[in-house]
């Protein structure tokens, strides 16, 4: 364990995707070695396998490493999650790791369930809280219906302070490299809720067309995601969180990337024009 208060090796777990990748490059940026935790492992650099799943990959993963990057795929909200990852923590702190940051969900009360078992064992961990995702629309599930022109959604149309993943990653490095973030809570938003509708209509300068959004039932979506491969558990999965998230409650928008960075959040419309740039939404993602 290193004494002189600098990180030296980062471990960010789900290193290959939104947030991680995102993070990998902010860390690579500032010369700050880091090690990817993904189940196929990293032969190139020599990095062993993990597995949230496989408690035999762990240790391998956490040799050498100072801070701790958490992110639980597909979300800290479903089954099994919070004793994987206070398992994981646990190992982590055991092996030496100074600094942790946890990804978790604003409004999710499994998550935040979880938040408090990690701590218990880590008192130093840093919660990243946040607000439904910006990128959801140009990097995830929200793709197609974007490039489709119809957001069909099992929720009513809430207005939501979506997050742009960018200030996320900014704030979890900063919370993994840095003093003074230890122990804290960050729950990070947008500048300003946007209803689903509001959402497509932003999004219809940067792809072309109309976006509308529109409500249905939960067993269309879940067939929609089926069609697109997601498995059938992922989408039930998803209309649960939904279900508790984008119900309304979670419409006031907070200022912990302000807190965290000293700088606003970025707004929706901003996200857009950036995400424009890279043709997301082109032939169908």
């Amino acid at each position: 364990m290193d004494t002189d208060g600098n990180t030296h090796r980062v471990l960010v777990t789900g290193g290959t995707g939104m947030t991680g990748r995102r993070i990998t490059r902010l860390l690579a940026q500032r010369g700050v070695d880091h090690r990817i935790g993904s189940r196929s492992g990293h032969s190139e650099s020599h990095t062993p396998r993990f597995d949230w799943h496989s408690p035999g990959t762990w240790d391998g993963v956490l040799e050498g490493v100072d801070a701790v990057y958490l992110c639980y795929h597909p979300d800290l909200a479903f089954p099994g999650a919070a004793e994987s990852v206070t398992a994981f923590a646990e190992r982590a702190a055991a092996h030496g790791v100074r600094r942790m940051a946890l990804l978790s969900g604003r409004g999710e009360v499994a998550a935040q369930r979880a938040e408090k078992e990690v701590r218990a064992v880590f008192p130093g961990l840093t919660v990243l809280r946040c607000s439904f995702f910006a990128q959801n629309f140009s990097e995830h599930f929200f793709v197609p219906a974007v490039s489709s022109g119809t957001l069909a959604l099992p929720v009513a149309d809430v207005a939501e302070p979506f997050v742009d993943l960018d200030d996320v990653a900014e704030v979890a490095v900063r919370a993994l490299t840095e003093e003074g973030h230890a122990g804290k809570s960050y729950e990070m938003t947008g500048p300003r809720a946007v209803s689903f509708a509001e959402a497509g209509r932003a999004l219809e300068k940067a792809v072309g067309h109309p976006v509308e959004y529109r409500r249905v039932e939960a067993e269309e979506f879940v067939a929609g995601l089926a069609s697109q491969g997601a498995p059938e558990e992922l989408g039930w999965g998803l209309v649960a969180l939904f279900e508790e998230v984008l119900d309304g409650r979670n419409s006031r928008p907070t200022n912990g990337v302000e807190r965290a960075l000293g700088r606003p959040a970025g707004g929706f419309e901003e996200y857009v024009t950036k995400a424009a740039a890279s043709g997301p939404w082109n032939n169908g993602g």
